[in-house]
């Protein structure tokens, strides 16, 4: 009986479609992170005093205050809350970004180091 070329143990074929998958599943991976890249996420903290927008990219592009909450003898408030709505906004660029990632890898990767 011939021996067959390979991976042993591997039967035939098989290593051409995981690379086809694997180039399928990078394909999608870039095709998310552009649409992820593209979006934005907006975030609210003091009841909607402060407004915070960031990109899918990790940047801040917006920031909206309203006139009761720039009080110049409270700018550490302000500080506070500017930060708690930039941090939440972020939190659900992050969860929007892991969601979409995660239906693409099927949950495969999660941590694994690489």
């Amino acid at each position: 009986m011939a021996k067959r070329g390979g991976f042993p143990g591997a039967m035939p074929g098989n290593m051409g479609n995981l690379m086809k998958q694997a180039q399928k599943m990078q394909r999608q991976m870039e095709e998310a992170t552009k649409e992820l890249e593209e979006k934005t996420y907006s975030a609210k903290a003091g009841g909607g005093a402060v407004e915070v927008t960031v990109s899918g990219k990790k940047e801040m592009v917006a920031v909206k205050l309203s006139e009761e909450v720039v009080d110049p003898d409270d700018i550490e408030m302000l500080q506070d809350l500017i930060m708690a709505a930039a941090n939440e906004a972020y939190r659900a660029m992050e969860e929007d970004a892991a969601q979409k990632m995660g239906k693409i890898t099927g949950g495969i990767g999660g941590g694994l180091p690489f």
